[in-house]
């Protein structure tokens, strides 16, 4: 892992999208005001350690090129060490493409037991990168604006194929997002009838499609955010109705992109909810 984090450093990331912009100004430096919490293994980092842990995890991760015709993405793939085979995580980035925060999230639900890979679908956008080996955050936001939402949810899709197909895999998948990540994993769920599991962090709810939608749907977020929670409402009245299964849970005082800005005292409780509650769903739903 320590030569694979150094690798990366050098080469141009990029991310996904589906559509649906969500405004998410200061989501990326919002919160790295307070000391880091004390890292828990059994959690995520926070962006603040998020390198550290990748550069100490002791699990196998590589790149992969993930193609569907002339069309290709770079992958961030993260096996768990486990004697079985593993069922597949997809983890769709925020809005700012794929961070070394995105990447320990991968690791983490590797820890989990899972196969975990993250597209990097602003691959072929020449995202200029910081110094950290990320995404420059304006520019990503400005390049995911460009893409098409038909074809990244394809790329997504092919991405769970990839590693679907992996000798070490159970050919079956769930989905993870995170902010434009969290609205992009309702429109897989409604595109692909097949998908096991969403796990929507944060994320915008879809006005229609539910009908399409077969899989079991985990949406997360924090109480002050309520451009998002907004919507919540609506997609619970429509699954209620067609009997499709929608979980949410809102935690007390935390803000959106809780997962990531662990440094504020009421997004890391939020985090030690929902992270195990996203563990717990997996294995539900993947087994």
């Amino acid at each position: 892992m320590r030569g694979l984090i150094a690798a990366a450093a050098i080469v141009l990331v990029g991310c996904s999208g589906n559509g649906q912009m969500d405004d998410h100004a200061g989501h990326d430096t919002a919160a790295v005001q307070n000391a880091p919490p004390e890292q828990d293994p059994n959690l995520p980092a926070g962006a603040s350690t998020a390198l550290d842990r990748l550069k100490a995890s002791p699990r196998h991760a590589e790149w992969v090129t993930v193609k569907d015709g002339a069309d290709s993405v770079r992958a961030f793939l993260v096996y768990p060490e486990r004697r079985e085979n593993a069922p597949v995580v997809v983890v769709i980035h925020e809005i700012f493409g794929l961070s070394n925060w995105v990447k320990a999230v991968a690791d983490q639900l590797a820890a989990e037991g899972f196969i975990a890979i993250a597209p990097d679908l602003l691959t072929m956008k020449n995202v200029p990168q910081t110094a950290e080996g990320e995404p420059e955050s304006q520019a990503a936001r400005s390049a995911i604006q460009s893409l098409d939402p038909e074809w990244a949810q394809r790329m997504a899709r092919k991405s769970a194929e990839y590693a679907m197909n992996l000798p070490a895999a159970v050919k079956k998948y769930g989905i993870v997002g995170y902010c434009w990540g969290g609205s992009f994993v309702w429109q897989q769920a409604i595109r692909y009838p097949d998908l096991a599991a969403a796990v929507s962090y944060y994320g915008t709810t879809p006005e229609s499609g539910y009908d399409r939608i077969n899989a079991s749907v985990l949406g997360l977020y924090g109480q002050n955010d309520q451009r998002v929670n907004a919507t919540i409402a609506r997609a619970d009245s429509a699954m209620k109705a067609l009997n499709k299964r929608y979980t949410h849970h809102i935690y007390d005082g935390a803000g959106h992109g809780f997962l990531r800005a662990q440094d504020q005292p009421a997004n890391f409780e939020a985090t030690k909810k929902a992270w195990p509650e996203t563990v717990r769903f997996f294995r539900d739903n993947l087994r």
